[in-house]
């Protein structure tokens, strides 16, 4: 039966359903229990499924208890974005799409709204009409935030990947005693630049280089950004005591560096083999054909 105000009214929609939340609160998780969302994310155990989704009602009945319930950014829902966010994402590594998800977060909805009306069932027709509303509005709203909170977390995760794929494609590798080189294939932004001066840093501290061979070879295009980051990856190699190397520029890319009046204050080479032979010949390590002189 619905609850009643001090003076004897009903209580209001929002207050109505937060009242029944409370009521209902084991009720409803046992139910979302055995929903796909949360059944297939908390494998351990049903109980564990079941103190979940008391975590999630407890949020709406806050939620409602504000009058937010169209707000997504209630202080009510801050709780659970993070558990919402580990199941969305859980989700669509089970290979659901978004749309998926999204249907699985509105499936949470008729079993609450089945006890709303069972609840109900003797309150006037248009008092359980504007609880069922606004039951309505706050499920819709809690599916928005989960929506939300999960593509932020799919994109932070994106990011992540796309940052380590990055460093995996930019290996520095040891060629002599103080001499490094990176090889750099497919297309240079700010972010891979940023990726590119760290790497390589890192790399002349660790392997105490004296040359540092920055090889572009495999770069299809270098426009004036990323010209002004080869030239700070240039610039903080010489602070950490290392002279650098630029190899492999194309004749294509020689006359974009010309076209757009760029000063590459920094030796060049035409491949990696003659800037490692220009590096070790500074080392005083000259390379000797072992065939010379032999018919």
């Amino acid at each position: 039966m619905p609850e009643h105000e001090a003076d004897g009214q009903l209580a209001t929609p929002t207050h109505e359903v937060r009242d029944f939340l409370h009521r209902r609160r084991e009720q409803i998780a046992q139910r979302w229990a055995d929903e796909p969302l949360f059944r297939t994310v908390f494998t351990v155990s049903r109980d564990e499924a079941v103190e979940a989704g008391k975590v999630v009602v407890d949020a709406l009945a806050q939620v409602a208890d504000s009058d937010q319930v169209e707000d997504p950014d209630s202080a009510g829902f801050s709780g659970v974005r993070e558990q919402l966010a580990r199941m969305g994402v859980a989700r669509s590594r089970a290979g659901l799409s978004n749309t998926q998800v999204s249907s699985e977060l509105a499936a949470l909805r008729p079993p609450v709204e089945n006890l709303l009306a069972a609840d109900l069932e003797q309150a006037p027709p248009e008092h359980l009409r504007a609880c069922s509303t606004t039951l309505t509005v706050l499920m819709g709203t809690l599916r928005l935030v989960a929506m939300q909170t999960a593509l932020s977390e799919w994109q932070a995760l994106s990011d992540r990947q796309r940052l380590q794929l990055m460093e995996v494609a930019t290996p520095v590798i040891r060629l002599w005693d103080g001499i490094v080189a990176v090889p750099l294939i497919g297309t240079l932004d700010s972010a891979r630049s940023q990726v590119v001066m760290e790497t390589l840093l890192d790399a002349v501290v660790d392997q105490h280089a004296r040359f540092a061979i920055l090889d572009i070879t495999g770069v299809p295009t270098v426009d004036s950004l990323v010209a002004q980051h080869l030239m700070k990856t240039v610039a903080a190699a010489r602070l950490m005591g290392a002279q650098c190397i630029v190899s492999g520029i194309r004749p294509a890319i020689a006359q974009t560096i010309v076209h757009l009046g760029l000063d590459l204050d920094v030796i060049t080479r035409a491949n990696l083999a003659d800037a490692l032979g220009y590096a070790l010949h500074q080392l005083g390590a000259d390379i000797v054909n072992a065939g010379a002189g032999q018919r």
